[in-house]
This record gives structure tokens, C-alpha cells and sequence, in this order.
């Protein structure tokens, strides 16, 4: 396993603790590590609650990633508390591509000898319409022209 992966598991690794902070949540159980375009490194936890409003460890990750200003992603590492790697649910994976243009490219580590690029994890994506700017362009005007008309109609012209 290359160098990179080896810092970014000692990253995840670092913060694996499962724990129970009450009797509804448990967190630490799973970890993540994502390496940015910048060179900078952000972790992630799982947050397990009851309610169903608990966050996986990619998109906690994501959270500290953004929060440190910070939106491009390289490479990303999801372990359980064995160190066995995890792929991304669907919902991570879904907010990671939104993440921009080039976030398809992104590497995810699967196993020591498995590294993918996240676009093969989510194919035919139905967001990659909105990345480039005349495509997002005339995406939002498809969508806001018959709501638009369906108004006029409705309610009569102004």
C-alpha cells in the first residue's frame, strides 16, 4: 500500500473509539480519513443515534473538510473498528460527488490492492448534468421555465 494510504489509515485509525454517549448514541465505531487537494488531512467519525439523524464518518469527515474551507477532495478511507476498509453508502457517496466538477476522479480505497475512482461507485450519476456550466445553465432554466408557466396558468398573467 502506498505511502499516502498508509498516513491516511494511521489518520482514521487515530480516531476509531467506539464508545456509547448515551443510551442512544453511539459513536467511533467506524472512521474515515479524506486527503484534499491542498495536501491537508480530515477525519470523521460515525455518530450512531436512535432518531436516525446520526452521520456516517465520510460525510463527518466532509463536514470538517468544509468547515476548514476546504471542497476538493483526492483520495478517501473508510475503516471499522477492525481496520478493515468500507466502502461509502450510497449517501456519502452521492455528497461526495456533489462536491464539484472533478470529484468523480476522486480515489477510494477499497482494500490494500483495490483503489477505485468514485465515479465507478455511483455510475450514470444522474447529477453530472448540473457540473459543467452550460449544462447547469440550461438544467436550471428547463426546470424553472414550465414551473413559470404552470404559474401564469394557473393564477392568470400578472
Amino acid at each position: 500500500m502506498e505511502e499516502v494510504w498508509e498516513r491516511l489509515w494511521e489518520a482514521a485509525r487515530e480516531k476509531l473509539m467506539p464508545r456509547r454517549v448515551s443510551p442512544l448514541i453511539e459513536v467511533g465505531g467506524v472512521s474515515a480519513a479524506i486527503l484534499t487537494e491542498s495536501g491537508s488531512i480530515y477525519t470523521g467519525v460515525c455518530i450512531d443515534a436512535s432518531c436516525s439523524l446520526g452521520m456516517c464518518a465520510e460525510r463527518n469527515a466532509v463536514a470538517n473538510m468544509l468547515t476548514n474551507g476546504e471542497s476538493k477532495v483526492m483520495k478517501l478511507l473508510c475503516i471499522d473498528w477492525d481496520g478493515r476498509f468500507l466502502p461509502p453508502c450510497g449517501a456519502c457517496r452521492e455528497l461526495l460527488l456533489e462536491l464539484g466538477d472533478a470529484s468523480g476522479e476522486m480515489e477510494v480505497i477499497l482494500a490494500p490492492e483495490r483503489i477505485v475512482k468514485l465515479r465507478t461507485l455511483l455510475p450514470d450519476w444522474w447529477g453530472v448534468k448540473y457540473m459543467s456550466p452550460g449544462a447547469q445553465a440550461a438544467s436550471v432554466q428547463k426546470e424553472t421555465s414550465p414551473s413559470a408557466e404552470n404559474a401564469e396558468k394557473a393564477f392568470g398573467e400578472a
